[in-house]
């Protein structure tokens, strides 16, 4: 008996989605060692990963610098790997990958407790390796964001088992790697109310005193308030938000299908992807926000898929899915990670100029600085973000640079740092040279 056209449609889809995913995570993999600057996150979480293994301040007090707003697990994790690859960076883009992995594994496991049969399972894993290898730099990036996913993926499964209170503990877990991980918690809760409200509510109950505790725990330990940390002054603006909603095309028509699903788990789903839909555009309205306030939706989107495939309506399902592979087709040379040789090697350079000048440097990628030798003294985005929402009085930083103490200056944006610091940055520094990596200034 011959296969039905659409059968045929849906595994050309699928093998659609392959060939786009496997190169770059490919290619991922391969820049994983690479001493190259992938994001600015990287240098920052390294350099905070370092600090707790050194013992020094994980938290710096408010005249420092450096900030500290994110929980504090994923730096011990990052750090003790960090000590078998000598490169806090590498350990932390090993992390990244393999929580990666850990999160297609997940909503495969996911998918096969609603039922789902092998090939609803890898459109689900496809579509959702797919959107966050095209639409985002995160996959084998050093930042906790798709640990945490991780993690809440193998809390959902321990809930979906009928296991409440380890699932609360594994959610609470969770939210000491990265706090913006609300949405699946919430979903989670809400499927428990509507299925059991017994049972929703020692969910709630649980997860309020693990969270609770560890809070308390936290001010204990390092002697402040997380939440105070966490909430680390950052402009909002609605050219942030327009800027991320047109940059969430690869979700229009998987939106169209979850709103439409039918069936058991379309209640969960729905909450799922509207909690994370609400929540990664409010959280997008930020400065320094990137995709990755929206990888909820993109599991959510996966689950719905994966679902609407198993109720009979594969095509659909698979359809909704081929802007991806179609999208980097047309754009394959604009792709937002943009590890090449040519910028490998002037990476290379500009780590050799930092390391080349004696003494102290200021570094927008702190990668750079962490590669060349220097210590991370200041964080760029947060003390910008604090003195231009006029949190942080910018003299102190002015004074350091009209006193010429940093040997080099690497800014993505000289106003970076408000223009107050701008002044006294032109007044005292010239530009060396400028690259893909940047400005790279030295004293007059």
């Amino acid at each position: 008996m011959m296969a039905r056209p659409g059968n045929w449609a849906v595994w050309g889809i699928l093998c659609a989605l392959a060939l786009a995913a496997l190169p770059l995570l490919a290619r991922n993999i391969l820049a994983i060692p690479a001493q190259v600057p992938l994001d600015p996150n990287e240098g920052w979480n390294a350099a905070h990963a370092l600090a707790a293994m050194a013992g020094r301040a994980l938290y710096p007090p408010p005249a420092s610098l450096m900030v500290n707003n994110y929980p504090p697990l994923s730096f011990y994790i990052v750090g003790v790997l960090a000590q078998l690859t000598g490169d806090a960076v590498v350990a932390g883009r090993i992390v990244s990958l393999l929580s990666f992995l850990a999160c297609g594994g997940g909503i495969a496991l996911v998918l096969r407790h609603m039922a789902c049969r092998v090939r609803e399972q890898l459109l689900a894993v496809l579509f959702f390796a797919a959107a966050l290898l095209i639409a985002s730099d995160y996959v084998a990036m050093d930042d906790p964001q798709l640990l945490g996913h991780a993690v809440q993926l193998a809390a959902l499964l321990l809930l979906l088992r009928e296991k409440p209170f380890a699932a609360a503990l594994l959610f609470t877990v969770s939210l000491f790697l990265k706090h913006n991980l609300l949405a699946l918690p919430l979903a989670a809760g809400g499927l428990l109310l509507w299925q059991d409200r017994s049972a929703a509510l020692r969910f709630v109950l649980c997860g309020a005193v693990a969270l609770l505790l560890g809070l308390i725990l936290f001010r204990l330990f390092y002697g402040m308030d997380l939440l105070v940390q966490l909430a680390s002054p950052r402009r909002v603006s609605w050219a942030n938000l327009r800027f991320a909603v047109m940059h969430l095309w690869w979700a229009i028509l998987p939106l169209v299908v979850l709103f439409t699903l039918r069936g058991p788990w379309k209640t969960f789903c729905r909450l799922y992807g509207a909690i994370a839909l609400v929540l990664g555009v409010a959280f997008s309205a930020g400065d320094g926000v990137d995709a990755n306030a929206f990888f909820d939706l993109a599991i959510a989107c996966s689950l719905a898929l994966g679902l609407v495939a198993e109720r009979g309506r594969p095509l659909l399902a698979a359809l909704s899915a081929v802007p991806l592979p179609l999208f980097l087709a047309l754009n394959s040379f604009d792709n937002n990670f943009f590890f090449t040789r040519d910028f490998a090697a002037q990476s290379a350079r500009d780590i050799a100029f930092v390391k080349s000048h004696p003494g102290p440097a200021l570094c927008d990628q702190l990668s750079l600085c962490l590669w060349a030798g220097k210590d991370a003294e200041v964080d760029v985005f947060n003390a910008g973000e604090q003195i231009k929402t006029g949190a942080r009085d910018p003299a102190p930083l002015a004074q350091m640079i009209v006193a010429r103490r940093f040997a080099v200056l690497q800014l993505a944006d000289l106003d970076a740092l408000g223009p107050a610091v701008r002044a006294t940055i032109e007044k005292g520094y010239r530009t060396d040279h400028s690259d893909d990596n940047g400005s790279f200034l030295i004293p007059r």
